[in-house]
Order: structure tokens, then sequence, then C-alpha cells
């Protein structure tokens, strides 16, 4: 399965747990933009200089910094193999760039996954969430658990939680989503390339209904 996927949703909404089974099973490379962020951040990059404190605080990087970061990300890929866009993009300006930057290499986007969600549930599911600082894969201690307690299955690298997962920075995040995010949804709509999963059901059925929508 070599297609270009985007899949969107709040924090909390399973997006990281798919991308990792999609990965898995089909070989496609997740791209999280978030993960790149916070690496930038940590080798102390003129970007992650930039980023920090949006992060920290779970306020959206300025549209600027974040095209930066992903155009010079698209320029080093080869776009036939596929990839999973996750958490780029996140606004209106972002989307209309990345199509810009797909057309020009004849390599439009072929699907977009939103998995919708309600606050509840983010705040439910995000007290659980750890990931790896290395990969940046996603683990949840109930429904996702790694092979061996705090340490990545792929890396053996100790599972870290981010900072930006507290209670009231992640309502701050999903506030933020729903005002600048999900009116993306009506924008792949009009395209003919939207597909809503409820974030709700069990991994298997967010599972089988993405792999369902993709073929």
């Amino acid at each position: 399965m070599k297609r270009r996927i985007i899949l969107l949703g709040p924090p909390g909404s399973g997006k990281g747990t798919i991308a990792a089974r999609l990965q898995q099973e089909f070989g496609l490379d997740h791209v999280s933009s978030g993960h790149l962020l916070r690496r930038e951040v940590e080798n102390g990059s003129a970007i992650g200089q930039r980023s920090k404190l949006f992060l920290e605080k779970g306020e959206l990087v300025p549209d600027r910094t974040v095209l930066k970061l992903m155009g010079e990300w698209m320029k080093s890929v080869p776009l036939e193999d596929g990839f999973m866009l996750d958490g780029f993009p996140r606004t209106l300006s972002q989307a209309r760039a990345l199509d810009e930057w797909l057309a020009a290499r004849n390599a439009p986007m072929e699907a977009v996954i939103l998995y919708n969600c309600d606050l509840a549930i983010v705040l439910d599911r995000i007290t659980g969430r750890w990931s790896c600082p290395k990969c940046g894969r996603v683990y949840h201690i109930y429904s996702v658990p790694p092979e061996v307690a705090g340490s990545c299955d792929d890396c053996s690298v100790e599972l870290t939680q981010r900072a930006d997962d507290s209670e009231p920075v992640v309502r701050k995040r999903f506030e933020i989503y729903t005002r600048q995010t999900r009116p993306l949804a009506k924008y792949y709509r009009q395209q003919g390339k939207l597909t809503v999963v409820e974030a709700a059901l069990s991994p298997e059925e967010r599972f089988a209904r993405t792999v369902a929508a993709l073929n």
C-alpha cells in the first residue's frame, strides 16, 4: 500500500496508534510534525528555539516555522513510496501549501482520515499515553502497552510522557484544534478525499475502517 495520506484528529484521538499499525503492516512511512519539531528542540536548532515555547504551552507553532520544517522534509523523500502525515497540516494555510508542493511534483494527496473525538475521550486517553523519545512511537499503558513496561519495543529506549500532556494543556490544545484544525475537514471533503472514523471505536475497529477507506 503505497499511499499518500493525512491523519487528522485532536490529541488523544488515536492517530499515533493507527499510524504505528499502518507502518508495521504496510510499510508506510509515519511522519509526525510534532516529533520532528521536538527533535529540533532537542538539537537546539533555530527552528527548535522558535518552537519550544509554543510546544510547552500547547499552542500551534506558527505556520512559517512549520512550513519551513516540512518543506525541507518533503524535498528529501521519494513521494512515490507513500507516507502518512500526522499533525500536519494543522491550518488551512498549511493545507494549501502542502497541495502546492505535491502538485509541483505531480504527487497529490490521496486520502485524508479524520478521527472524530470529543474532549471527554481525549482527557481519558491522554493520561496513559507515553512515547519513545528516539523514534516517536506512541504507546498507551492500557490499550497499546509496550511488550516490556516502560521500554520501546523498537528501540529499547525508556519511554517518556510529554509535559504538554497535562490536563490544562490538553484542554487548550483541544480548543485550538477545534478552532483552527477542524475546518480542514470541509477543505478535504470538498476535494472528495475525506473519510471520518469515530475515535470512540476500539483500536481494531478504527484500524479496520481506516484500511477499508484506503482500499
